[in-house]
């Protein structure tokens, strides 16, 4: 089904980048993106929800593509836009999706949205901060470098950030594996060994940072803040994916996830990792999401 891509203002005077792709008709899936990225790759999404009769929905986090920065934004604040989005596109229920640092969106979205949020998908996502973790443990050594410096915060930190900008701006389907680098263990690199995935991924990274890196400041200042609820707290289902071939999301918060999000349920695929885990099961995602409407 067509792919359309909005611009839509909120009463506060934001601009939020939307995207939408699948069956109008569908159930309503909206889906989180990672970080750093935008609403436009929701495309990729476009003939598994027209087979399972979704409807698949996106939006920019502020700061990212064309969506206006929301500084000091939390976790949390990602749901009243929700509310906005699904209001002027006339959709009511729903469920939320998130990928890599999406998935904390997609909880939040759980835990304040309710009923009207059905359901949350955590794919491949990250924890808390400030809970009893090692965050970093099993991560590849570009995102222990990352985040040791945004801990820090500063000038450092912010030209770290102005770096990736002007790295990830390259993007492209030549250069994308690149520039993921030693993130990436071998089974995602198959998984990218996919034109398709490759120029969809590369084209949501460069849109990510169309108006700069502050969209990719903010997700990483809102997961050390305190996220705006408690996923101890969720009463709605949970389903929660993780592989241990992931070199971004190790499956350490995964596990955790699973234990500590009293609604959980675990889809554990032991030779995937960060990209595998959804390119490998798409049709088994849009599966799990078409029974909880049924």
């Amino acid at each position: 089904m067509q792919y359309v891509q909005q611009i839509l203002r909120l009463s506060d005077g934001r601009d939020l980048e939307v995207a939408t792709v699948g069956d109008p008709g569908g159930r309503t899936v909206f889906y989180h993106h990672g970080t750093p990225g935008s609403s436009t790759l929701i495309p990729y999404f476009a003939s598994v929800a027209t087979r399972h009769g979704l409807f698949v929905v996106s939006l920019s986090r502020p700061g990212y593509g064309y969506s206006t920065r929301l500084a000091g934004r939390q976790i949390a604040s990602v749901v009243p836009d929700v509310r906005v989005v699904l209001d002027a596109l006339g959709r009511d229920e729903y469920v939320a999706v998130g990928w890599s640092g999406g998935g904390p969106h997609a909880l939040a979205c759980a835990s304040l949205d309710a009923p009207r949020c059905r359901a949350a998908w955590s794919l491949a996502g990250v924890v808390p901060m400030d809970v009893d973790f090692d965050w970093t443990a099993g991560m590849g050594q570009e995102n222990i470098d990352e985040f040791a410096v945004a801990k820090e915060g500063g000038d450092a930190y912010e030209a770290q950030m102005e770096s990736a900008a002007e790295q990830f701006g390259t993007a492209d389907a030549d250069n994308i594996v690149e520039l993921f680098g030693g993130l990436l263990s071998d089974v995602d690199r198959a998984a990218l060994g996919d034109q398709q995935v490759r120029v969809l991924l590369a084209d949501a990274t460069r849109h990510a940072f169309a108006r700069g890196w502050h969209g990719f400041f903010d997700d990483d200042r809102s997961f050390f803040a305190p996220w705006g609820f408690e996923p101890s707290r969720i009463n709605v289902p949970v389903s929660v994916w993780y592989g241990d071939a992931d070199l971004m999301v190790p499956a350490s918060h995964g596990v955790w996830l699973a234990d500590n999000v009293p609604t959980a349920t675990v889809t554990h695929y032991p030779d995937d990792g960060h990209i595998s885990l959804v390119v490998d099961h798409l049709d088994e995602l849009a599966g799990e999401i078409a029974r909880v409407f049924d």
